[in-house]
């Protein structure tokens, strides 16, 4: 007596038409994303400097104040490079029109003159006295620098030394006190703000190396795509600049790619000379090699 055949068991996992399938999907994207980098090195965009200017603005005051931190950033597409140049608040430069300046005033010398001057005042004193002419601008005050802080979850910051200041800076003209202890540490948009302004616990240097370090964590932020709508919206409510989104489309790929990690300088006492009357200039025979070597 024949005995009946036994019925197949199905086989588990899946069968091989569905891995080309699988694979095709994670393959396609990476595909298509690693095609266009090639074509972006191929065919890179021009290199852009921009000028970045956080101003020292209370409530109400909107563009008619001083600057708080001036930044010159260089992005080269052809060599996936990005370049930070801190300016502290008290260098002198000279400013068309007005001569030798402290750079934290020529924001507020531009505007008094006309709504929007101050922008280009300080660009243009920038190219005089740096031969840098900044292609693009962003000028953003406490308020949108919190909201852009918070808006990608806050930033990881390495506090190098411990930052004890009693005279913080109010905004209603008093003062409180702040403390860092040293340490790898999460920061929302109101403590990172604390953080780059603080400077009476040590020096305007120092302060303008924390700025640069707290944009490299929020540039960091900004590699997960699900933080640009939120970021984009601050950018476009609060953040005066005139980057189009065809500029943040074409300059993202350095800047995200670097991760953060810049090519950075702070203007600090290796850079400086000092005048007569005793004010801190650029030594700027100093400064030229680096400069040529990043910006247009």
């Amino acid at each position: 007596m024949n005995n009946p055949p036994r019925s197949r068991r199905p086989r588990r996992g899946c069968s091989t038409g569905t891995l080309l399938v699988l694979f095709a999907g994670l393959m396609l994207p990476m595909f298509v994303c690693g095609l266009g980098l090639v074509v972006y090195l191929v065919f890179p965009p021009a290199p852009t400097d921009i000028l970045v200017m956080g101003l020292d603005a209370r409530p109400g005051e909107g563009a008619l104040s001083r600057s708080d931190s001036v930044m010159l950033v260089g992005i080269d597409p052809a060599r996936l490079r990005v370049s930070a140049l801190s300016i502290p608040r008290d260098v002198f430069i000279e400013v068309p029109g007005y001569g030798l300046q402290r750079i934290n005033t020529i924001n507020m010398l531009g505007e008094q003159e006309a709504a929007g001057r101050g922008i280009t005042l300080l660009a243009d004193s920038i190219m005089q006295s740096f031969s840098v002419q900044p292609d693009r601008y962003v000028r953003l005050d406490f308020t949108a620098f919190v909201e852009l802080i918070d808006a990608v979850g806050g930033v990881t910051i390495d506090v190098e030394r411990t930052i004890v200041d009693d005279l913080y800076p109010t905004e209603d003209g008093g003062v409180v006190s702040i403390r860092f202890d040293s340490g790898i540490q999460q920061m929302d948009g109101e403590r990172a703000l604390q953080y780059v302004r603080t400077r009476h616990a040590d020096d305007d240097y120092r302060r303008a190396g924390r700025q640069q370090q707290v944009v490299s964590a929020l540039v960091g932020r900004l590699v997960n795509p699900l933080r640009w709508p939120a970021a984009l919206d601050v950018l476009r409510r609060r953040v005066d600049t005139n980057l189009s989104i065809g500029d943040l489309l074409t300059l993202a790929p350095p800047v995200l790619l670097s991760g953060g990690r810049f090519d950075q300088l702070v203007l600090d006492r290796d850079y400086l000379l000092g005048t007569a009357a005793g004010n801190a200039v650029p030594d700027y025979e100093k400064l030229k090699p680096w400069l040529e070597e990043r910006f247009e």
